[in-house]
């Protein structure tokens, strides 16, 4: 409740609009972090897709060699026990195997560098974007703004609390009250920042994570492939409510996102109405269908 209440009262009514972004698009498609979940999340970019790529590259090499280390040592261990060589070998040095383990290694690192560099330049690199997104990092929320939106204010994103995410069906810890909301197959240009301590803006599916430092502008993009809604948190140590600081991307047709901006900021029609109710020391969001 806290939370809701100094958005409302930072940002008026005008940003009370922006609550009902929570449920105001299509839930159709949900990315985050699962129970019992081991790997990267679902490439929602090209970036992440790269980067899985890369990652598995890395990792089928990595294998191969522990498997062939292990097979060798244990040939090794039986051809040569001393029982089957009462008089070891006075053997000092074998030219071809010294270019052999000197030739494959160097070969097998140009084969690990050239797409991780690739990646990493993809990473640092903005193309030519076709929008711009402001990310300020706060104690302990994020704030968001579009600086080519000048109809649209600027507002603060803070987590539900557990009542308010069962209200509105969304994961606790991971669902805002006021997501950053995003066409999709768009070029997104994103300037973090922060205005007390560092954060961290972090995006797994979209393979992002720029860190917001007081000071300095840091840059990174973004181009999601698919609608949705997609989820991350700030993964730099912040304070006592670091883990209170979730990042909830909704991602909409460039139609939807259209009259989302000619809206000010505005939800989708057909979610019409927003309610809070404090009567009981709580918050609900309630979205009504018309």
């Amino acid at each position: 409740m806290r939370a809701i209440n100094a958005m409302l009262s930072t940002m008026g009514a005008g940003a009370v609009s922006l609550v009902a972004a929570t449920v105001a698009f299509a839930q159709d498609k949900q990315v985050g972090p699962e129970p019992g979940g081991w790997f990267f999340q679902e490439a929602a970019t090209p970036v992440m897709t790269d980067l899985i790529w890369v990652h598995n590259m890395v990792q089928i090499i990595i294998t191969a060699i522990v498997i062939f280390v292990v097979v060798l040592m244990g040939y090794i261990c039986i051809r040569f026990r001393e029982s089957k060589n009462p008089v070891p070998s006075k053997t000092s040095h074998n030219t071809l195997i010294e270019i052999i383990w000197t030739v494959v290694p160097v070969i097998l690192l140009v084969i690990i560098a050239i797409p991780s560099m690739n990646l990493l330049y993809k990473q640092d690199r903005l193309p030519e974007t076709e929008m711009t997104v402001k990310v300020v990092g706060n104690t302990w929320n994020w704030l968001y703004s579009y600086p080519d939106y000048e109809n649209v204010e600027e507002w603060v994103s803070s987590p539900l609390d557990k009542t308010q995410a069962e209200t509105v069906g969304q994961p606790y810890l991971l669902a805002t009250d006021a997501p950053l909301v995003v066409p999709v197959g768009t070029k997104v240009k994103v300037l973090v920042t922060s205005v007390n301590n560092m954060h961290s803006w972090a995006m797994p599916s979209f393979g992002v994570k720029m860190d917001a430092v007081p000071g300095i502008i840091n840059e990174t993009w973004f181009e999601v492939y698919e609608e949705g809604t997609y989820y991350g948190q700030c993964s730099e140590i912040c304070g006592i409510n670091h883990y209170y600081m979730p990042i909830e991307v909704k991602v909409v047709s460039k139609a939807e996102f259209a009259r989302f901006i000619a809206a000010g900021g505005e939800p989708a029609d057909k979610f019409a109405a927003l309610n809070i109710d404090d009567a009981n020391g709580g918050a609900a969001i309630i979205a009504a269908n018309e």
